[in-house]
């Protein structure tokens, strides 16, 4: 068994976007929703006042889901990690619609839970599958 993590950096977004908080939140509504997770508690928030990034973070019961916007850089990074596996879910086109991206990156990392001596089929699960830029 193992867990598996997203980690999504979008770039040429629109920065209005991506200091607005409720099209944050509405990210992580989505993604919630799509992927069948379950948070434990609301979201915390925390906007700099200087650029207007902003920072997200909600505990799952699965482990957690994370976002760091950087407005000034018009980029965004976003960390899903899940306890049990989940499919696949469409990072890139959400990105390109929502916040305007003209690049996603998107990496599927498995995370297994035992050590690689006990097991051979580790070498397999470490491989981090990556996605090219769309």
């Amino acid at each position: 068994m193992s867990g598996l993590e997203w980690v999504i950096e979008a770039h040429g977004c629109d920065g209005r976007a991506l200091a607005d908080l409720p099209r944050l939140r509405a990210l992580f509504t989505d993604v919630v929703a799509a992927m069948a997770l379950r948070p434990v508690g609301l979201p915390m928030w925390h906007q700099f006042p200087t650029t207007g990034g902003i920072t997200g973070l909600c505990l799952l019961a699965e482990s957690h889901l994370a976002c760091h916007t950087f407005p000034e850089h018009q980029s965004i990074c976003l960390n899903v990690f899940c306890c049990h596996p989940r499919p696949d879910w469409d990072f890139a086109g959400y990105f390109k619609r929502e916040f305007g991206a003209t690049a996603v990156n998107v990496r599927r990392i498995e995370r297994p839970y035992i050590h690689e001596r006990e097991s051979r089929q580790l070498s397999e699960l470490r491989r981090a599958d990556q996605v090219p830029l769309v």
